[in-house]
């Protein structure tokens, strides 16, 4: 599993291939070269960009050809856009604990623009645009940070990155979202390969063991006379809920529910009824990133005696206004909002 994920930008989190081909055409049509259509362009650039027009322009400073290509961009018609998967992908890093990185040939003004734009700042540790040759900053980025080349990975959409991966002793990822063909990439064998970042979001959660949602069964428990039940756990961050668990194999989900109920809280429930499913994706309230499948249900508790196991701190009999007041985590306050927007509490004015 790795612990630190260094992202390129252009292409891996962002599509601004559209600008970046209508700026390069710009800067070579004011030097009478044919301009370049999406698959040649993807099938002849390549970073260092400055191999790139030394191939093309090979008489004309770099310093000239930037100062055509800045205005070009900034001009250009086509709009940039975050790429499907990236935010999801970043919040998974976040939702897990992994350190993210940006290290990225984008200069540094446009790239800082595009990142406030796309509200993305936040989910980086810290970030390198402007790099020509990102192999002569990738072993910096490592020991500045203090991180371990077996932990790490590099994730990119051109050869190049591949190359700086390689030349940095970590892991290379690449994405096929962005400037280089499969079949270009695949010529440097970078160390995995996937059409997106949902796919790599996936792939990594099966190296962690996590193959598919997580079946959980859950009761607002209420006793008949307007007064709900809820516990206080450390498995939420110490916030207030509801009494539940996981499904096991073989067991119907209303069997689960009072099992979980009767070994949680000694509790046996009567009138058990179906109240909505809820999907909770690793969310930051739980002890641990996990994916849940949230099975809710409204029941009568047989009593208000309770006898809490070793899951849960304190547990309270209160009104659902005074429940909803406590600290509660977000699955129990969705649930118990419906419950009372459709009535389905006995007795929850009284």
């Amino acid at each position: 599993m790795f612990r630190n994920l260094i992202f390129d930008w252009s292409g891996t989190l962002v599509d601004d291939l559209g600008p970046v081909i209508e700026a390069t055409n710009a800067v070579l049509a004011k030097y009478d070269v044919p301009a370049l259509d999406r698959e040649s362009f993807r099938r002849s650039f390549r970073l260092p960009y400055h191999e790139f027009y030394a191939e093309v322009l090979p008489d004309v400073p770099l310093v000239e050809l930037e100062a055509h290509f800045r205005p070009a961009f900034d001009a250009a018609v086509t709009p940039v856009t975050v790429l499907p998967h990236a935010r999801e992908k970043l919040e998974w890093c976040r939702a897990l604990g992994i350190r993210v990185f940006v290290l990225t040939s984008m200069d540094t003004v446009a790239f800082e623009r595009q990142m406030d734009e796309f509200g993305f700042r936040p989910h980086f540790e810290a970030t390198y645009s402007g790099v020509l040759d990102k192999r002569e900053v990738i072993h910096q980025i490592l020991a500045n940070h203090g991180l371990d080349p077996a932990e790490t990975a590099f994730v990119g959409d051109m050869t190049h990155d591949v190359e700086t991966a390689r030349h940095g002793g970590i892991a290379s990822i690449a994405v096929l979202t962005g400037y280089n063909h499969a079949e270009v990439l695949a010529a440097v064998r970078p160390d995995l390969t996937v059409p997106d970042l949902g796919v790599l979001r996936g792939l990594l959660d099966r190296r962690r063991g996590v193959t598919r949602p997580v079946a959980t069964v859950g009761a607002l428990i209420h006793d008949g006379s307007g007064q709900v039940l809820m516990i206080r756990t450390h498995k939420w961050g110490d916030r207030w809920g509801i009494p539940g668990g996981k499904i096991e194999r073989g067991e119907s989900s209303v069997d689960a529910l009072c099992r979980e109920i009767r070994e949680e809280t000694s509790i046996e429930l009567h009138d058990v009824e179906f109240a909505l499913v809820q999907d909770c994706i690793l969310s930051p309230e739980f002890q641990r990133p996990e994916h849940f499948l949230l099975l809710n249900y409204i029941a009568r508790a047989g009593s208000t005696a309770v006898v809490l196991n070793d899951e849960a701190e304190e547990y309270q009999w209160l009104s659902p206004a005074a429940a909803l007041a406590l600290d509660l985590n977000q699955p129990t306050r969705f649930l118990l909002t419906e419950a009372l927007e459709r009535n389905l509490i006995p007795h929850a004015l009284a």
